[in-house]
């Protein structure tokens, strides 16, 4: 069959296989092309390894000059009657392919990252695989629905304010349109819920079972994925549910810190973000005219990174660097304590870059957002996630969904 781009709204309905393959090769190609990390991990294990961030992780780790062996841990669903299967499936594979390739250990689980049944198959992985230690664990889950192992009882996050209601605008990447967007204000349930999902919990769950299994390695380092962004969007984000699920995993970090150092003479960070289009940002009520506005300033300044970008920097030049750059300091009176963040969003709030960005958002409105804003490049970058719009790729050829079918992570 051919396969075109089907958009639901935000949501990409379908992926093209091979689109997902040259999206994976171009963040190859594009970390070997720049400084290496020259001090990486040699073992590692990715809670969310299928796409954003996780997947940057993943290959800047293992071609970025680390040459790391790696451990995916991913819910993805492949072919079937139902459809093509999901961009992240395929990454998986088309990563593996090329690590293997290149002579470097890739192994994939696919399942519920939350459930007891994975973290055994991880257990057992990396101790027949991988020594039976990692080096590092990255944790990258993004999702909206959290289940409890024990209880059966499932967590839903929302997306909304605490407080006040909060009025905007939002990309319809559907019909390519800015259409009017209202974010609600959350009750006390759902903010605890959101929490549990998107919180630190899991994460500290996680690094306790390693710890128990005897999985972590001398000096093995632990870091999660966050975001804060500037002021003008503390009501939409950092103020709202979301803010404070991740302001639970900051202080999550602390604890997880204390207890590795004193274990095995570990670490535990956050890491602070750029704004990016990711599958999980998109859902975001009234976000996406700030990076609409951002990508237009970035890249005009020439300091616009996307994902792999933020993460090639993030190992060469912060984490495993000489000059040991990693733990900054950031302090913010709302959370009222010093938090030791990796503050990899230190060029999307320069001054200079958010005086341009309120600007071009004062002057956003439904009819001009494409012009004002960079329109187009969020779109491709949307796209890019599920494998469309690459240039090298033939979309006109038809994909045969049974060889496809043979192929698994």
């Amino acid at each position: 069959m051919v396969i075109q781009p089907e958009i639901q709204g935000v949501v990409a309905r379908t992926a093209h296989p091979y689109g997902c393959q040259q999206a994976v090769q171009q963040q190859i190609d594009y970390v070997q092309s720049v400084a290496p990390i020259t001090q990486g991990p040699l073992r590692v294990l990715i809670l969310g390894a299928s796409s954003g961030f996780g997947l940057a992780s993943r290959i800047a780790l293992t071609f970025g000059g680390a040459q790391a062996e790696t451990l995916g841990v991913s819910y993805e669903r492949g072919p079937s009657d139902k459809g093509i299967g999901s961009a992240g499936w395929y990454n998986n594979i088309f990563f593996k392919q090329a690590a293997e390739q290149q002579g470097y250990l890739a192994k994939n689980i696919v399942g519920d990252a939350f459930s007891d049944e994975v973290r055994q198959h991880v257990a057992k992985t990396i101790r027949d695989e991988f020594g039976g230690h990692v080096d590092l664990v990255i944790y990258s889950l993004a999702t909206g629905i959290r289940p409890d192992p024990e209880t059966g009882k499932v967590w839903r996050s929302c997306l909304k304010t605490v407080g006040e209601n909060f009025f905007g605008y939002s990309v319809d990447l559907e019909k390519d349109k800015l259409v009017p967007a209202e974010l609600t204000a959350a009750n006390d349930e759902e903010i605890f819920a959101t929490t549990k999902v998107m919180g630190g919990e899991d994460w500290q769950q996680w690094i306790n079972f390693l710890l128990a299994e005897n999985l972590l390695a001398p000096k093995a380092k632990t870091l999660a994925y966050s975001y804060i962004g500037p002021e003008s969007t503390y009501p939409i984000y950092h103020h709202g549910t979301l803010g404070i699920a991740k302001q639970h995993l900051h202080q999550t970090a602390i604890a997880i810190n204390q207890q590795l150092a004193q274990m095995i003479n570990g670490q535990a960070n956050v890491v602070v973000c750029k704004a990016l289009v990711t599958k999980a940002s998109v859902f975001i009520p009234t976000f996406s005219p700030y990076i609409l506005a951002l990508f237009k300033v970035m890249k005009q300044m020439g300091n616009h990174e996307g994902c792999i970008e933020q993460m090639q920097r993030l190992f060469a030049q912060k984490i495993y660097s000489a000059a040991d750059t990693a733990t900054k300091q950031h302090n913010d009176s709302d959370e009222q304590s010093d938090l030791a963040l990796i503050r990899m969003d230190d060029w999307e709030l320069k001054p200079e870059v958010q005086l341009q960005v309120n600007k071009l958002m004062a002057e956003m409105n439904a009819d001009n957002f494409r012009q004002v804003g960079d329109y187009a490049g969020y779109k491709s970058a949307f796209l890019a996630l599920n494998g469309f719009g690459l240039p090298s790729v033939d979309y006109t050829q038809a994909v045969d969904i049974e060889e496809l079918s043979k192929l698994t992570p």
